[in-house]
């Protein structure tokens, strides 16, 4: 594998995933949720206490292992196009 391959769908898979925390995901009673496809930013709404963010772990790593293999397909066809030409 190359490394500059890895590099850029890494870097681009972190780039969309924090990129998808500004899209609302859902609005459920009392929090809004945040990341796509699966919500890992959560605002609580309703007695936010000290700190109303909250980050789903779990989510976040989902996210970035889908976005990451998103962009690895991206540079992958952009990388043949180019060398076909």
């Amino acid at each position: 594998m190359n490394t500059k391959f890895v590099a850029f769908s890494v870097i681009g898979g972190i780039v969309v995933t924090l990129l998808t925390g500004f899209v609302t995901n859902t609005v459920l009673l009392g929090a809004e949720h945040y990341g796509y496809p699966t919500a890992w930013l959560m605002r609580l709404v309703l007695a936010p206490e000290y700190f109303p963010w909250r980050v789903n772990v779990l989510n976040l790593i989902v996210d970035l292992t889908i976005w990451t293999i998103i962009a690895g397909i991206v540079v992958a066809v952009l990388t043949r196009r180019r060398k076909s030409w």
